[in-house]
């Protein structure tokens, strides 16, 4: 998909009904899902949009690597972010960090490699700590990532639901309870059977 300037800029906006809510709750568990993120660490987030999800990154020390191929999100990124991360354009068949990151993130777009095997196993080269990623049960059967990620050599996976809806800013009442029941797991699983996704964090078997 193509998207212009005006487009990209208001790209969170747009996506998201809360974006803050949202996106907080996402970064929330892109550190601590899986071995625990430290100060100083970097993540490379993969399809990283407009870059609002480093905000919320960056405030826990955590350094900031986004990629995008499109060349209107890397700008938009690049003029919300400053100096404060670094942006590149770049897609995840073909980008490479120039060194070992600590974690590698793809929101959205598990859809994006041209072959998700081989995207498992290249990202396992360069990413120390662990892989993050969205996964809608319904469209990916989870046995069948576990095993596709093993075989990449990701031996362990943990997954979170993730409660927080897109396209719909409910009530801060609601919204609590919908949070406490991705720990809920007979109401979870009910719930993912029609909606939501969840959080996913492959790591090797040493590293939590």
């Amino acid at each position: 998909m193509k998207f212009g300037p005006e487009q990209a800029t208001r790209w969170s906006e747009e996506a998201y009904a809360d974006p803050v809510r949202y996106l907080s709750h996402r970064a929330q568990l892109v550190r601590s899902l899986g071995p625990p993120l430290e100060p100083g660490e970097t993540v490379l987030d993969f399809a990283c949009g407009d870059g609002r999800l480093a905000e919320f990154l960056l405030l826990h020390g955590l350094a900031y690597l986004g990629v995008d191929a499109s060349p209107a999100m890397v700008e938009a990124a690049r003029r919300r972010l400053g100096d404060r991360a670094t942006i590149e354009q770049g897609d995840v068949d073909g980008f490479t960090p120039p060194e070992p990151v600590a974690a590698t993130t793809l929101f959205r777009a598990l859809y994006y490699p041209a072959d998700r095997k081989v995207f498992f196993q290249r990202v396992a080269d360069f990413t120390e700590k662990k892989l993050v990623f969205d996964l809608n049960p319904r469209q990916y059967p989870l046995a069948q990532i576990r095993t596709e990620l093993a075989a990449a050599g990701w031996a362990r996976l943990e997954t979170r639901p993730f409660f927080v809806p897109q396209t719909v800013a409910l009530p801060r009442p609601l919204q609590t309870l919908l949070l406490a029941a991705e720990s809920a797991r007979g109401i979870s699983d009910l719930l993912l059977r029609f909606r939501f996704t969840y959080v996913c964090a492959a790591f090797r078997s040493s590293e939590r």
